[in-house]
């Protein structure tokens, strides 16, 4: 790196690889992403990125791991922080992953809360409003799923969702159908601040690959399995072996649930359920790390490893690590 190149990034207007950031122009910032469960964070975040980096189900709690994705262009660097959905909490869990979305909300530029257009505005969207509007930060209303209803039924969630706060800027979209993406993006770097690069240029997320691996297998657990068993769920892997040549992978992890009766659910007859858990899972690893992979999977039953905080935290959920 150059003298000059030294000297811009001490002045805090080039970034790590010596690029030259226009202070008048390029803005950065952290944007946290907030709301109830299966409110559509981690489909927005994927919608943005455009790739999948976040798993998403149905099922309440899908998101188990705050993590950062970052979204880089000439003009700007946003990085934004996925959350697991709050809620009220029913055991350890519950309790480390609503402390893990509360502390995201702790020095950020923008917070956007997510409401889905096609529930009710309820007590838990008040409760996350309340959180959000004692904040200093800028705040932006995400109504989201805007595919599922009708243009009458948005305009009510956006009047009730006024009367919970107010908010520095609207945007309405469809993750799913690739409406309004633009506008979420635009609304952030209206409202992030002038400011250098943070990260290098392709910096994508800082989850580890262990934990990517094991959220990609967890979420094909969710998509299959129902009752209480995705809630049961939690993935460990334990080896990666890479080939030096080719890149390719082998990975071998760890399935625990909290019942034997769990367990026999996740192997399935003849092993039909997790030889499907893994197919699915490692294909969509393979699109991940543009690389072959193996994936080995056996399962493990730990019991009630959702009431020991310890465990949790081995688990990397929650603020633990």
């Amino acid at each position: 790196m150059s003298d000059l190149d030294e000297m811009l990034k001490a002045a805090g207007i080039a970034d790590e690889a010596g690029e030259y950031v226009d202070p008048e122009v390029f803005r950065s910032g952290f944007v946290t992403l907030v709301g109830r469960p299966n409110a559509g964070k981690s489909t927005l975040l994927n919608a943005v990125m455009g790739e999948k980096v976040a798993i998403t189900s149905r099922t309440a709690q899908t998101t188990r791991h705050r993590f950062r994705a970052v979204y880089d262009t000439d003009e700007m660097q946003m990085v934004m922080v996925d959350t697991p959905g709050l809620h009220k909490p029913e055991d350890a869990l519950g309790e480390e992953l609503n402390e893990s979305a509360l502390q995201a909300l702790e020095d950020v530029d923008v917070v956007a809360m997510l409401i889905d257009s096609s529930k009710p505005i309820g007590r838990g969207d008040e409760w996350v409003a309340r959180q959000v509007q004692q904040l200093k930060c800028k705040k932006i209303l995400v109504i989201s799923k805007t595919d599922l209803v009708k243009k009458a039924v948005i305009r009510e969630q956006i009047a009730k969702a006024d009367q919970m706060g107010s908010w520095d800027d609207v945007v309405t979209l469809s993750s799913k159908q690739k409406v309004g993406i633009d506008d979420f993006i635009d609304a952030a770097y209206d409202l992030l601040p002038n400011g250098p690069r943070w990260f290098p240029k392709g910096t994508g997320v800082d989850l580890s690959d262990e934990v990517l691996i094991a959220e990609f297998i967890r979420e094909k657990i969710l998509r299959h399995t129902r009752d209480e068993v995705p809630h049961s769920v939690g993935v460990q892997v334990e080896q990666i072996d890479r080939d030096p040549q080719t890149g390719f992978m082998k990975v071998w992890a760890v399935i625990y649930v909290e019942r034997n009766s769990q367990k026999g659910i996740i192997i399935g007859h003849g092993g039909s359920m997790i030889k499907q858990i893994g197919s699915e899972a490692r294909q969509d690893l393979e699109r991940l790390f543009d690389v072959g992979v193996h994936l080995d999977l056996t399962v493990k039953v730990k019991k009630d490893w959702r009431s020991d905080a310890s465990q949790i935290r081995k688990f990397g959920y929650g603020e633990g690590l």
